[in-house]
């Protein structure tokens, strides 16, 4: 009895609970423009980078809507090794013009609830 008590608070307690959404998953090592993804806002573009020549190792990623390809803007610019998150606050369809310089790379589109935001905000974005 009391582990089924413990199971129904459990499961009471989970049911707010929704787990971040993958809606796609790119990998590369090279230059590339990606195939479209929906999303709604928010969304989160979730990368890492990992090369063997550090110094040398860099990443662009621009943002484009689908169907025009019109230029949305730079996403991610970075030179070294790395992980990290940026928070998009617009929905749509989009794609992802990528380019890489002696780096790996994995990008994930991520869905994510309206209230779960302020999780992935900045606390002192100074």
């Amino acid at each position: 009895m009391r582990k089924l008590a413990v199971i129904l608070v459990l499961l009471i307690a989970s049911t707010g609970v929704r787990a971040v959404e993958t809606v796609k998953e790119f990998r590369g090592s090279g230059n590339t423009t990606t195939s479209i993804f929906t999303v709604e806002s928010p969304w989160l573009l979730d990368w890492r980078v990992d090369g063997d020549y550090y110094q040398l190792v860099a990443l662009d990623v621009t943002l484009v809507e689908a169907h025009t390809g019109r230029y949305v803007g730079r996403v991610l610019h970075t030179q070294r090794n790395g992980n990290g998150l940026k928070l998009f606050n617009h929905a749509g369809q989009f794609r992802l013009r990528i380019s890489s310089t002696l780096a790996s790379w994995t990008i994930k589109i991520k869905q994510i609830k309206p209230e779960e935001e302020k999780l992935y905000t900045p606390k002192n974005p100074n």
